[in-house]
């Protein structure tokens, strides 16, 4: 039986043997322009000086191939994909969920939650979900929630104001600029 390895879902990158254009736009390892040449022929030459051919304009008219050292390459590219993912800063949502018949010492409970969570700069989604006929007393929930805004508002803002979504009323809160 004959091993057949499996495809990835990654693309194949354009280097080498991979490139299966005709004719290329050929650009030395330090930046000249070479000139259009057979596949083949730029192939050749970038083997001559010890490199590797990339297509780093396949779209282009005809395709741009480079003359470089690919491993290189590759790892500077991965490398500046580390760099801008430290950088980033992804702001979580925690949610916090409320009813509207909720008693004293559990209100408490999630407002210290609330309150840890955005001290340490998250926002928090709460959610006040209606069962049965909780449905028709909203007032009762509303007075919850503005409560709950209340005892936090020191250390928050409201980001999105307390509205209805079928049987769930939300509201985000967001730590306050210092």
């Amino acid at each position: 039986m004959q091993y057949v390895k499996p495809k990835r879902n990654v693309p194949e990158e354009l280097v080498n043997e991979n490139i299966h254009f005709r004719e290329v736009l050929v650009i030395g390892p330090d930046g000249q322009q070479l000139g259009t040449m057979m596949r083949r022929e730029a192939i050749e030459k970038a083997y001559d000086l010890g490199l590797d051919l990339y297509c780093v304009a396949p779209n282009a008219k005809p395709p741009v191939c480079k003359i470089l050292d690919y491993g290189k390459h590759r790892f500077n590219e991965q490398k500046k994909a580390r760099e801008s993912k430290k950088k980033q800063h992804v702001t979580e949502i925690k949610p916090l969920r409320l009813s509207p018949v909720i008693d004293d010492h559990d209100f408490d409970t999630k407002l210290k939650h609330a309150r840890s969570w955005i001290e340490d700069g998250q926002k928090v989604k709460v959610d006040m979900r209606f069962r049965g006929r909780m449905i028709t007393r909203k007032e009762v929930g509303e007075t919850v929630m503005k409560r709950f805004i209340e005892q936090i508002s020191d250390i928050a803002v409201v980001d999105k104001q307390p509205s209805m979504e079928g049987n769930t009323m939300s509201v985000v809160l967001s730590p306050r600029k210092k």
